[in-house]
């Protein structure tokens, strides 16, 4: 099959899967339940960090998540003090990230909402750059703060070559935006075309399937790989075919 079959293939699939039915099983549909922008992002961003496993096991730990946050994350995150954590410091939350490792995401997002209206502003690329590289190791080193705790292993690095996909699932949710409604696009200042595929087994094997993926590492220089040959069939939205990869996958009809 032609590069140029294999993008109309994956045009059609883009479609397809790119519609509000894929909201209900999926993560994002945790920040679909607010309207507030704070709200969204930080659900979001919680939904994306423990996005790792069976898609309705994250989706449960997610719900419980904004349960203890009595369904208003942002003034939770807000007004929480120490005693608003002490149950739940002790459980896991989600496989490893445990409620110690919630805690500490409650108070640095409290740390960057002091200082910041959104999260956005910790994503901002600077002149020159075209992804995320840089841009999410800035929001790593940001979030997390100078002191070590063992949370930050919630975070991927960019610089050490990971493919840092939750964040850049999260990225995908906040940044693009389109007439179907799925992702919310209420990240303004952030451009869409320089998103990438949220690389995970399933993107990444049905890449390789394809031929549009060569490196046999799921890390970010598969990410860059990826981005050049998927940027030449849709500079502006190149995010639109994690839709495709990932819906091929997950539904094995690829």
């Amino acid at each position: 099959m032609l590069e140029s079959e294999v993008f109309d293939f994956l045009n059609q699939k883009a479609e397809e899967y790119n519609h509000p039915d894929f909201i209900l099983l999926d993560p994002i549909s945790i920040p679909h339940q607010f309207s507030l922008k704070q709200d969204i992002e930080i659900s979001a961003f919680f939904a994306s960090t423990i996005a790792w496993g069976n898609r309705k096991s994250i989706v449960s730990s997610a719900e419980k998540i904004i349960k203890f946050m009595g369904n208003s994350p942002f003034d939770f995150v807000l007004n929480a003090q120490e005693k608003d954590l002490e149950k739940i410091v002790s459980k896991a939350v989600h496989r490893t990230f445990s409620g110690e490792d919630f805690k500490q995401f409650i108070f640095n997002l409290q740390r960057v909402y002091q200082n910041q209206q959104s999260m956005e502003d910790l994503f901002l690329l600077n002149k020159g750059e075209e992804n995320f590289y840089h841009a999410i190791e800035r929001f790593r080193s940001s979030f997390l703060g100078e002191m070590t705790h063992r949370c930050h292993k919630h975070v991927s690095s960019t610089y050490k070559n990971s493919a840092s996909k939750r964040l850049m699932m999260f990225l995908r949710w906040m940044v693009r935006k389109d007439k179907k409604g799925v992702d919310f696009g209420i990240w303004q200042k952030l451009p869409p075309q320089y998103l990438s595929i949220p690389l995970d087994v399933h993107t990444a094997n049905i890449s390789r399937k394809l031929g549009i993926l060569q490196r046999k590492q799921n890390d970010w220089k598969a990410v860059e790989e990826l981005d050049a040959v998927i940027r030449k069939y849709n500079a502006k939205d190149p995010a639109i075919y994690d839709y495709a990869l990932f819906g091929l996958g997950v539904s094995k009809e690829f």
